[in-house]
């Protein structure tokens, strides 16, 4: 039997484990309560702290690379036994925050506790040693190795000087067990699906984040029942006392095993709150703010007249890959701006992606003006007209050693050469048109690393322009560059369509997709889920779209 004001807790370490639920003093009848008087704890690194304190707390965070701060001030407190998700869009600073948590990165300001006492960790090893561990969606482990070998990897258990594999075993399967995990410590890793590996790394990192766990888009590779099993892991670390920072793009997770989430935007805190209560729709708005839009668009172009302008320059229909995409269906008329709107990991990319050929679909039709194409690799997809200019232009656009030059004519080299050789004056023409015409503020020699976010940006859109494309494919085109240079490259997007171009842009910019496009579909977990027009196209009904229409 259980001595009062303790309970049984099956399933948590050895069968005798109890929690102590005692914690405030008795009082009379007719008395108010007593508020509870916090227990010390002692640690080997501080003074006592009271077991009510933060687990962690994270005060004043800065970190500032070559110039652009990351990490601007940023609060950030974890709780005993406590599930915290962590949001944000690309560049909202939530991997950078991790990574100084983690000893991964040193911060320039700030200040880390752990149980109140300092945490300046050097190395993510350093942060192992404390407690403090994370878990990121590419297994980090060794696939030659057995499953107990990865879990107690640089802490087996030795005999007389030798491995002592048995005991390393032993330990394996009752860490395992302890967290509801069915795995065979000898069984080679490699050998496993990758779902069943996902779950060996949050085993080694529950047993190596003690104090703090870090887990990092952990159901990547999971299906629907491998998610509910590592929720149950997430609570029976969490009932240990473990912190555990939760991060994921998908809302139905975030709302199922977390109890409060921390907003990151630009680098900056915005907001910490309870899940519970929180309506899904107003965690988007905190997520994508409300940005100043300096520039001043005119009249999107309205949605051609689908009965008289034919079959779709371009669409996709079902469109599947992986977990990514999971029936997505787009298309963009002759002379159309469709905006692809949607928040982190909800499909924005990935769709432009495969219809590009980047990526092959495992499902669904890709068509090019009625026609078939599903392009396996971009060479077909640039044949047939699409262009594709990616978010990423440091390390998918530009070319850094290279001139202004010859990176807008990367794309048309085909058709500037003849015999194997450049004509160096068809080249130049090329460049001088180009340049002027989006009056790229450079010299046709210059390295392009040299120029500004806006103009590399331009440069980028040259290149597909002198191909002169039917559809031109744009993931996030403004992102990163100043207000002038945003309104020139929006301006001439309206224009490129005016004079017949198809154009899908991708944006989180809100206002971007409601001034610049006729027609947004939006997508949400790898599906396309609303389709605004005309004068349905407004920033509340893209809100509710995102958040599955919950106010």
């Amino acid at each position: 039997a259980s001595l009062p004001g303790l309970v049984h807790d099956p399933g948590l370490g050895s069968p005798g484990h109890k929690i102590d639920l005692l914690r405030r003093t008795p009082t009379r009848a007719g008395e108010p309560p007593v508020p509870p008087r916090p227990r010390l704890l002692n640690t080997p690194w501080g003074p006592p702290v009271a077991d009510d304190a933060p687990r962690l707390r994270m005060e004043g965070i800065t970190k500032v690379f070559a110039g652009t701060v990351a990490l601007a001030g940023v609060d950030f407190a974890l709780d005993r036994g406590e599930v915290h998700a962590l949001v944000g869009e690309n560049g909202a600073g939530k991997s950078t925050l991790l990574k100084v948590l983690t000893g991964a990165y040193r911060r320039d300001g700030g200040a880390v506790l752990l149980d109140g006492g300092p945490a300046d960790f050097r190395s993510p090893r350093e942060a192992a040693a404390r407690g403090v561990a994370a878990v990121y969606q590419e297994v980090p482990l060794l696939g030659r190795l057995t499953v107990a070998e990865n879990l107690l990897l640089g802490r087996e258990p030795t005999r007389w000087g030798l491995l002592d594999r048995r005991r390393m075993n032993a330990d394996a399967a009752a860490l395992l067990a302890a967290l509801g995990l069915d795995i065979d410590p000898a069984a080679t890793l490699g050998t496993l699906p990758i779902a069943r590996r996902q779950m060996v790394a949050v085993a080694r990192g529950a047993a190596v984040g003690r104090q703090v766990l870090v887990l990092d888009e952990p159901t990547s590779s999971l299906a629907g029942r491998e998610v509910d099993l590592l929720f149950d892991v997430v609570r029976r670390a969490a009932a240990t006392g473990t912190a555990v920072v939760y991060v994921s793009h998908r809302f139905d997770e975030l709302y199922a095993v977390s109890d409060r989430v921390t907003v990151l935007r630009d680098g900056r805190h915005v907001a910490t709150r309870p899940l519970a209560g929180l309506p899904r729709l107003e965690l988007v708005g905190l997520m994508l703010g409300r940005r100043a839009h300096a520039a001043t668009p005119g009249p999107p172009p309205p949605p051609p007249d689908a009965a008289d302008a034919g079959p779709p320059l371009l669409r996709g229909e079902g469109l599947k890959r992986g977990r990514a995409l999971n029936g997505v269906t787009v298309e963009v008329r002759r002379g159309e701006v469709v905006g692809l709107a949607g928040l982190l990991g909800s499909g924005r990319t990935a769709t432009a992606r495969v219809l590009f050929g980047l990526e092959a679909a495992d499902g669904g039709e890709i068509s090019r003006d009625g026609r078939p194409l599903n392009p396996r690799d971009p060479r077909k997809a640039i044949a047939a007209g699409v262009a594709f200019v990616s978010e990423d232009r440091r390390a998918e656009g530009i070319v850094p050693d290279l001139s202004v030059r010859e990176n807008l004519t990367l794309a048309a080299l085909p058709l500037l050469t003849r015999f194997g050789v450049v004509s160096r004056a068809a080249q130049r023409a090329v460049v001088d048109r180009f340049m002027a015409r989006l009056r790229i503020k450079a010299t046709p020699g210059q390295p392009i690393r040299e120029l500004s976010g806006g103009n590399q940006q331009k440069v980028l859109l040259a290149r597909w322009l002198c191909r002169d494309p039917a559809v031109l494919l744009l993931d996030e085109p403004t992102r990163g560059i100043d207000v002038g240079a945003r309104a020139e490259i929006e301006g001439l997007v309206r224009e490129l369509a005016a004079g017949g171009l198809g154009v899908l842009l991708i944006s989180s910019e809100l206002a971007e997709l409601t001034a610049g496009c006729g027609r947004v579909v939006v997508l949400r977990d790898g599906r396309s889920v609303d389709e605004l027009a005309g004068a349905d196209v407004s920033e509340g009904a893209i809100l509710r779209a995102m958040a599955g229409g919950e106010a």
